[in-house]
C-alpha cells in the first residue's frame, strides 16, 4: 500500500511538472508548422503507419494521434508530448529532426519495432523530462550526450539490444528519479559515478553482461527504493554501504557471482519486500536482522552456501507469498510459526540439513501451491493436515527420514500434479485415496517400506505422464491390468518388490512408455509384444521367477499345449466343450457388438441444421462429449470467424477456440475443395490416421475430428506460445529465448522424432519438420505438429513418394530420388537446429559450408544468434556440441547422417566434442573435423 501511495504521489508530481514546463517554456525555436513537417518526414521513413493516419497537413497537428500541445508563455501552441507506445512502428529514430522539437517534455515510443542507434542528437531536447524507449530494437552504444539532458527525470531503455559500457555521463542527470537499462547487452563495470544521482529512486541494470564489483558509492543513493542487478556477471562481496539505503523495498541480485556474507543490516529500514540473491556464491550465516523484514513478500536465497538455524534466523512474515532457501547448508527445524503465513504459495527448503518433524501447522497454508522439503533429515510421520491444502500442485518430501503410514487425505487435494515421497521409511499400504488426485502426472513412492498390493484405484490416474515409480518396496500381488489406461506414461518402475503373476498383455496399450522396469520380482510368463518391450534391455526383466518372450536375452516362451497336453481324451473332451461354448459366446458377442456399433454410428452422425437442411456429421472425439463438442467449437469460433484465426497453411487454417468450460483448443479447419480425392482430403485422413496411433509428450495431441459436407476440422491441444518459427522471427521473443531454452527445444524435437522412427510399430516419417511445425507450450516445451504428409514406412515397400515438404528443409536426395526414409527427417531436424542456433535459416549455413571456398575459419560465436546474450560458460560447451551434431545431420550423403535414436542418445548425454577449444576461439572448422 505504501508503495502504491508513493507511485501515485510520484505520478501526480510528474504530471504537474510536465504541465508547468509546457506552459512556461522560455525558448521555442520552431513553430508548430515546422514541428509538423518534421514529424511527417519521420513518418515517411517508417513502416507500420496504420495508427498514424491522422498525421497529415490537412489537420491540426495538436489533434494528431499521440500528439499533445500546450501554449508557451507567449501564447503560441507547441508540441510538448509525443506518446506512440505499442503502435507497431518500424524504422529508425535518427530520421527524426529533434532540433525542431525542443519544446518536448515527454517522448514515449515504447513497445514498437524501432531499430538502429539512439541518435546523439536526441540530447538537444533540453526540456525533456520523460523518455521511454522500452521494448524496441535499438542497437549500438548509449550516446554519452544523453548526460547533457539536465531536465530528464525518467529514462526507460529496457528490452533493447544496446551494447558497450554504461556511460558515466549519466551521473550528470542529477534530477533523475528512474533509470532503467535492464534487458540489454551492456558490458563493463557499473560506473561508480552513478552514486552521484542523489534523487534516484529506481535503478534497474539486470539481464545484461556487466562484470566487476558493485561500487560502494551506490550506498549514497539513500532515496533508492528499487535496486535490480540480477543476471549479470558481477562478483565480489556485497558492499556494506548498501545498508545505508534504508528505504529499499526491492533488492534483486540473483544469478551473479557474489561471494562473502549477506549484508548484516539487510533490513535496516524494515520495509524490504523483495529480496532475491539466489544462484550466487554467498556463504556464512543468515543475519539475525533478517527477522526485521516483516514486510517481505518474496524471499529467494536458493543456490548459495548459506548456513544458520532457520528457526532462529527467520522471523514471522505475515505477507510472505514465496520463499525458496533450497541448496544451501541451513540447519535447524521447521517452525510451526510458518503456518501463520497466510499468503504463502511457494515454500522450498530442499537440499539442506533441516531436522525435526513437519509441523502440522503447515496444513493451515490454504493458498500453498508448492511444498518442497526434499533432501533433508526430517523425521516423524507426514502430518495428516497436509491433506487440507486444496490448491497444492506439487508436494516433494523425498530423501528424508519420514516413517509411519501415510494418512494424508488425498481426496481433498484435487489440484495435485506432482507427488514425490520417495526414499523415506514409510510403511503400511499405498493409500488408495491417491486415486482421487486425478490430475497427477508424476507419482514417486519408491525407496520405502510399503507392503500389500498395488491399489486398483491408482489406475484412475489417467493423466500420469512423467513417471510412476513404486520400486524398492515390499509390494505383493499382481500388476493391475488397468495400467493399460496410462497411455501417456513414459516411465513405469515396479522393480525390487515381491510382485507375482504375469505381465498383463494390456500393457501393450501404454504407447508412450520409454522405460518399464519390473526386475527383481516374482513375475513369470510372456512379456507383451509391443515396441517398448521388443526393444527393451534384458536388465529391466532380470531376477524374476520365469519371464520369457520377445525381449532379447530372455528365453523364448514354450506353448502351453506343448508343455501340458498329455493326449488325455478326457482332457480333449473338456477342451472341445469349452471351445464350442466360447465359439457360441463369440458369435453372440459379435451380434451384440454389431448392434451396439450401429447405434453408436447413428448417435455420432448428428443432424446439423443448416438453412433448413439436415447434414450428417462424422465426429470422433477422444476427450470430449461428441454430442456437444461440434456445436461448441462452431459457437466458440463464431462459425470460424477470421478474428479467431491464429495461423494458415497450405491445406487448412488454425483457429483458437475457448469452450464454455474455459478449455482452450486449437482447431485446424481444412480448406474444402470440390474434388474429395484431392491432396487436402488425403492430408486430413493422413493426419487422423497417424496421430491416432501415437501418443507422446513431445507430439501435439489430437483430441478429435469432424468431417461433413460443410466442415472438416481437427481438434488439438492448444499450445500457448505458438510456433518456434514465430519466436525466431520476433526480435523480442528471440532475445528472451536463451541458450538453455534453445538446447531444451532441440532435445524435445529429437525425442519426438526418435520415438516416431524407432519406437512405433512401423516407423513414421514426418516429412515436413520446420520451425513453423514445432509448437511451444507455456513452459516452452516443444511439440511436433502437422502430420498432414507424414508417411508410415512399410518394410515390404519401396516407399517411393511424390515430393512433399517445405523447400529449404528438404533433404537433397529428394531432388533426384523420391524415396522417403527416416534420414529425410534427420536432415530437416539438422536445418531446424541450425536455424535455432544461428537465428537465420539453417539452409543458408549449409550452402555456405558446402562450398569449397567457404570461410570455415569463422568463429562459432560470430555465427550464433546475437539476439540473446552469448552462451555462458555453463551452457557454451553444450551449444557447441549441439551445433556439431546439427552439422552431422545435414550431411549431403544420407548414409553419413546419424539416426534420430543416435541423435537423441547423444543429446541426452551431451558433452563438449573432444579436444575442442573454448567458445571464444572455437571455429566452424573445429566442429566439422570433430567426432560426435
Amino acid at each position: 500500500m505504501a508503495s502504491q501511495l508513493h507511485n501515485w504521489r510520484l505520478l501526480s508530481t510528474t504530471l504537474l511538472l510536465l504541465l508547468l514546463l509546457s506552459l512556461h517554456l522560455v525558448s521555442v525555436t520552431a513553430s508548430l508548422g515546422s514541428q509538423a513537417r518534421t514529424l511527417l518526414h519521420w513518418k515517411s521513413t517508417l513502416h507500420g503507419q496504420k495508427f498514424l493516419e491522422s498525421w497529415n497537413l490537412s489537420s491540426n497537428p495538436c489533434n494528431w494521434t499521440g500528439v499533445t500541445c500546450n501554449l508557451t508563455h507567449r501564447g503560441r501552441p507547441v508540441i510538448t508530448d509525443i506518446s506512440l507506445q505499442s503502435m507497431s512502428l518500424q524504422g529508425p529514430l535518427d530520421a527524426l529532426n529533434f532540433s525542431t522539437l525542443r519544446s518536448l517534455v515527454s517522448l514515449d515510443l515504447s513497445y514498437n519495432q524501432l531499430d538502429g542507434i539512439i541518435p546523439p542528437t536526441i540530447s538537444v531536447l533540453s526540456n525533456l523530462v520523460y523518455l521511454d524507449l522500452i521494448g524496441n530494437r535499438f542497437t549500438g552504444k548509449l550516446p554519452v550526450e544523453i548526460g547533457s539532458m539536465k531536465a530528464l527525470q525518467f529514462l526507460y531503455l529496457n528490452k533493447n539490444q544496446l551494447s558497450g559500457s554504461v556511460p558515466p555521463s549519466l551521473s550528470n542527470l542529477t534530477g533523475l528519479l528512474h533509470l532503467h537499462l535492464r534487458d540489454n547487452k551492456f558490458t563493463g563495470f557499473i560506473p561508480e559515478e552513478l552514486g552521484r544521482l542523489q534523487k534516484l529512486e529506481y535503478l534497474t541494470l539486470g539481464k545484461n553482461q556487466l562484470s566487476g564489483f558493485i561500487p560502494p558509492s551506490l550506498g549514497n543513493l539513500t532515496n533508492l527504493y528499487h535496486l535490480s542487478l540480477y543476471i549479470n556477471r558481477l562478483s565480489g562481496r556485497l558492499p556494506p554501504e548498501l545498508s545505508n539505503i534504508t528505504g529499499l523495498t526491492a533488492l534483486l541480485m540473483s544469478d551473479n557471482f557474489f561471494s562473502g556474507d549477506l549484508l548484516p543490516n539487510i533490513c535496516r529500514g524494515r520495509i524490504l519486500q523483495y529480496l532475491a540473491l539466489s544462484n550466487n556464491r554467498l556463504r556464512g550465516q543468515l543475519p539475525e536482522t533478517l527477522k526485521n523484514c516483516t514486510g517481505l513478500l518474496r524471499l529467494r536465497l536458493e543456490q548459495n552456501q548459506l548456513t544458520g538455524d532457520v528457526s532462529q534466523h527467520l522471523g514471522v512474515y505475515p505477507h510472505l507469498s514465496y520463499m525458496d532457501l533450497s541448496f544451501n547448508r541451513l540447519s535447524g527445524a521447521l517452525s510451526p510459526d510458518w503456518g501463520r503465513w497466510d499468503n504463502l504459495t511457494f515454500l522450498a527448503i530442499s537440499n539442506n540439513n533441516i531436522t525435526g518433524a513437519i509441523p502440522p501447522e503447515f496444513g493451515k497454508l490454504k493458498g500453498l501451491r508448492e511444498l518442497d522439503l526434499s533432501s533433508n533429515y526430517i523425521h516423524g510421520e507426514i502430518p495428516k493436515s497436509l491433506g487440507r491444502l486444496p490448491h497444492l500442485y506439487k508436494l516433494n518430501l523425498s530423501c528424508n527420514r519420514l516413517g509411519g503410514e501415510v494418512r494424508i487425505e488425498f481426496g481433498r487435494m484435487p489440484d495435485l500434479e506432482i507427488l514425490d515421497l520417495s526414499v523415506n521409511s514409510l510403511t503400511g499400504r499405498i493409500p488408495s485415496q491417491i486415486g482421487n488426485c486425478l490430475k497427477l502426472r508424476s507419482l514417486k513412492l519408491n525407496g520405502n517400506k510399503f507392503g500389500g498390493g498395488i491399489p486398483a484405484e491408482i489406475s484412475s490416474l489417467e493423466y500420469l505422464q512423467d513417471a510412476l515409480d513404486i520400486s524398492h518396496n515390499s509390494l505383493t500381488g499382481e500388476i493391475p491390468s488397468q495400467f493399460s489406461k496410462f497411455t501417456m506414461l513414459q516411465i513405469l518402475n515396479l522393480s525390487h518388490n515381491n510382485l507375482s503373476g504375469g505381465l498383463p498383455s494390456s500393457l501393450s496399450a501404454m504407447i508412450s512408455l520409454l522405460i518399464i522396469d519390473v526386475s527383481y520380482n516374482e513375475l513369470e510368463g510372456a512379456v507383451p509384444e509391443s515396441p517398448v518391450f521388443r526393444k527393451a534391455p534384458a536388465k529391466w526383466f532380470v531376477h524374476n521367477k520365469g519371464l520369457c518372450g520377445v525381449v532379447k536375452g530372455l528365453p523364448p516362451c514354450v506353448s502351453y499345449t506343448a508343455r501340458k497336453d498329455n493326449g488325455s481324451k478326457h482332457h480333449r473332451a473338456i477342451v472341445s466343450a469349452i471351445t464350442a461354448s466360447v465359439v457360441v459366446l463369440f458369435i453372440l458377442l459379435v451380434f451384440l457388438g454389431a448392434f451396439s456399433l450401429l447405434k453408436k454410428t447413428k448417435k455420432h452422425s448428428m443432424p446439423y441444421e443448416d438453412n433448413g437442411n439436415k447434414e450428417a456429421i462424422e465426429f470422433c472425439v477422444f476427450n470430449f462429449d461428441g454430442r456437444y463438442a461440434y456445436k461448441d467449437i462452431v459457437a466458440a469460433t463464431e462459425d470460424f470467424n477470421e478474428k479467431y484465426c491464429i495461423g494458415s497453411g497450405a491445406y487448412g487454417s488454425v483457429y483458437r477456440a475457448e469452450l464454455a468450460s474455459g478449455q482452450m483448443l486449437a482447431v485446424k479447419k481444412i480448406h474444402l475443395q470440390e474434388d474429395e480425392t484431392t491432396s487436402n482430403e488425403q492430408s486430413f485422413q493422413n493426419e487422423i490416421h497417424t496421430l491416432s496411433q501415437i501418443r507422446h509428450r513431445n507430439i501435439v495431441k489430437l483430441y478429435g475430428f469432424c468431417s461433413s459436407a460443410r466442415h472438416k476440422f481437427l481438434v488439438y491441444e492448444y499450445m500457448e506460445c505458438g510456433s518456434l518459427g514465430s519466436h525466431l522471427r520476433s526480435e523480442a521473443a528471440a532475445a528472451e529465448l536463451d541458450w538453455v531454452k534453445r538446447v531444451n527445444i532441440v532435445k524435445d524435437v529429437a525425442r519426438a522424432l526418435s520415438y516416431m522412427h524407432h519406437d512405433c510399430d512401423q516407423p513414421i516419417v514426418h516429412r515436413d519438420i520446420t520451425t513453423n511445425n514445432i509448437l511451444l507450450d507455456s513452459e516452452l516445451k516443444a511439440c511436433v505438429s502437422d502430420f498432414g504428409i507424414a508417411r508410415l514406412l512399410k518394410p515390404d515397400s519401396s516407399n517411393w513418394s511424390m515430393l512433399a515438404g517445405t523447400y529449404g528443409y528438404l533433404a537433397p536426395e529428394l531432388a533426384y530420388a523420391m524415396r522417403v526414409t527416416t534420414k529425410c527427417d534427420v536432415y530437416s531436424f539438422g536445418v531446424v537446429t541450425l536455424e535455432l542456433l544461428i537465428g537465420g535459416h539453417g539452409e543458408e549455413l549449409v550452402s555456405v559450408l558446402s562450398s569449397p571456398s567457404s570461410p570455415k575459419n569463422t568463429l562459432v560465436k560470430d555465427v550464433l544468434d546475437q539476439r540473446p546474450s552469448l552462451p555462458t560458460t555453463e551452457v557454451a560447451d553444450e551449444v557447441a556440441a549441439v551445433l556439431r551434431l546439427a552439422l552431422c545431420c545435414v550431411e549431403h550423403d544420407p548414409e553419413s547422417r546419424p539416426t534420430m535414436k543416435q541423435v537423441f542418445g547423444t543429446l541426452s548425454t551431451v558433452n563438449t566434442p573432444p579436444s575442442l577449444p573454448s567458445l571464444d576461439v572455437l571455429k566452424l572448422s573445429d566442429l566439422m573435423n570433430a567426432q560426435i
